[in-house]
């Protein structure tokens, strides 16, 4: 019987790995470093103070990954004022999911090589830049040799490492210590190569901007110009797609899923189109959310409530979803397109797009 202190740390570690991100938006770089701190140990304090079996937690780890790495994404809609780093960081955001969304079907562990998760370091660069300077001054060379050097010089090798290699550092060291000594002469490279590219920053604002900037309260503007806006616009294809790839790699790595890729595909488009329908209809009739958590509760019902209609409709073709996970999607689900529609109106107005 599974001891109720083991259930405890195992809840508060899930829990933690669920609200953590949420703290990006607001304080990203903080955010985003906590997170993956929290992703890198939270198997380990398993380990240390439960006598659980992890092989059930490990789909939802790698679920949690993309949920982490989604608000990372979102975030940047909200906060970042450089265009041309923002249409890199979304680039290289969805290359991540497309070749996710392949090795889940595939299981080709070679595939997490060709598409790198180059947008979790970016996003860190960019946001370490904020601390100290304005991130709108970088230039598109600087955006192209930075992507460049993350993508080459640390991902390449990092997920060759870990993916396909399967190889664990601290084994390595242990068993060749002179590899900690190629490792250091390799971050020393990084580091002067940081420290070069810094020199042809602009002068460094005093303070650190730890914070992000506070959404405007005005939201006049924006809400006369989602009154306005067409139903099938570019946010409304960005969003199926954007959910469609989120739908299809949590169905391949929750158990218990046995509807097919196209069917979850199918189903979130769905979703979003009712979803879209509501919030459009909801904007026309004069209702604007002041509270995102409002919102969120909200549109959650509604979805819970599409989804179950889908769920009814599914069994006629033999498909299946386990009620639990459904649960665990909708929530993720949910959230991220709350926080999509709201980023998104702010990158709007911040752009004029």
């Amino acid at each position: 019987m599974t001891d109720s202190f083991d259930m405890l740390v195992f809840w508060a570690v899930v829990m933690a790995r669920f609200f953590l991100p949420l703290v990006i938006p607001r304080y990203p770089l903080p955010g985003v470093v906590a997170a993956l701190i929290l992703d890198g140990v939270d198997q380990t304090i398993f380990q240390l103070f439960t006598s659980l079996p992890l092989e059930g937690y490990q789909s939802y780890d790698k679920a949690l990954d993309i949920y982490y790495l989604t608000i990372t994404y979102l975030s940047t809609m909200r906060n970042w004022t450089n265009s041309y780093a923002f249409r890199v960081g979304r680039f290289l955001f969805y290359y991540r999911l497309v070749g996710v969304v392949a090795f889940e079907l595939t299981q080709v562990r070679a595939l997490l090589l060709v598409f790198p998760n180059t947008f979790e370091y970016f996003f860190i660069f960019y946001e370490a830049v904020r601390l100290k300077w304005d991130p709108a001054s970088l230039t598109r060379r600087q955006v192209i040799v930075v992507t460049a050097l993350i993508w080459i010089v640390i991902k390449l090798p990092q997920e060759y490492w870990i993916h396909v290699a399967q190889l664990d550092t601290t084994d390595l060291i242990r068993a060749y210590p002179p590899a900690a000594l190629v490792l250091a002469a390799w971050a020393a490279i990084l580091v002067m190569i940081s420290l070069h590219m810094i020199r042809s920053f602009p002068p460094a604002k005093e303070g650190l901007a730890i914070a992000a900037e506070s959404i405007p309260a005005d939201t006049s503007l924006k809400e006369h110009r989602a009154r306005q806006e067409s139903f099938f616009n570019s946010a409304l294809k960005e969003k199926i797609v954007f959910v469609s790839l989120l739908g299809t790699i949590f169905a391949n790595m929750l158990p218990g899923v046995r509807a097919t890729s196209l069917q979850i595909a199918i189903a979130t488009a769905f979703i979003i189109i009712v979803n879209t329908a509501l919030s459009q209809w909801l904007a026309r009739r004069g209702t604007h959310w002041k509270s995102i958590i409002r919102e969120f509760i909200f549109m959650a019902f509604a979805n819970l409530l599409t989804v179950l209609f889908y769920i009814f409709l599914l069994r006629s073709y033999e498909g299946a979803i386990n009620l639990t996970n459904t649960l665990f999607f909708i929530l993720l689900l949910t959230l991220n397109v709350t926080l999509y529609d709201r980023y998104r109106q702010v990158y709007r107005e911040r752009h004029l797009v």
